[in-house]
């Protein structure tokens, strides 16, 4: 099964960097509108591995099949909105069955 991953939002905490993290040469460049397609549940290539560690098992589960997660969590029962877990610059994935 063709899943559908979107960046629909990045986020940046500024003030969290500032005061919490340490200077890094390469943050995340994942782009708004950005789009990937997982087939059967694998990772796609170019992925960030740290938002795909965050989607994995949301992923997984559409491609077999399931879905309606949390009991009715979205209006697409086919679907989940997923963020990475990078507290300093988060970035929101909707995945969907495509």
């Amino acid at each position: 099964m063709r899943i559908r991953i979107t960046a629909v939002r990045k986020a940046s905490y500024p003030d969290l960097m500032a005061k919490y993290e340490n200077p890094i040469e390469h943050t995340c460049d994942v782009l708004e509108g950005q789009e990937w397609i997982s087939i059967d549940g694998q990772c796609p290539e170019g992925m960030c591995p740290s938002a795909w560690g965050s989607m994995r098992e949301f992923v997984e589960a559409l491609a077999r099949g399931e879905g309606n997660f949390y009991d009715g969590w979205m209006k697409n029962p086919k679907s989940a909105m997923i963020s990475c877990n990078d507290g300093f610059r988060p970035a929101s994935f909707y995945i969907e069955v495509i």
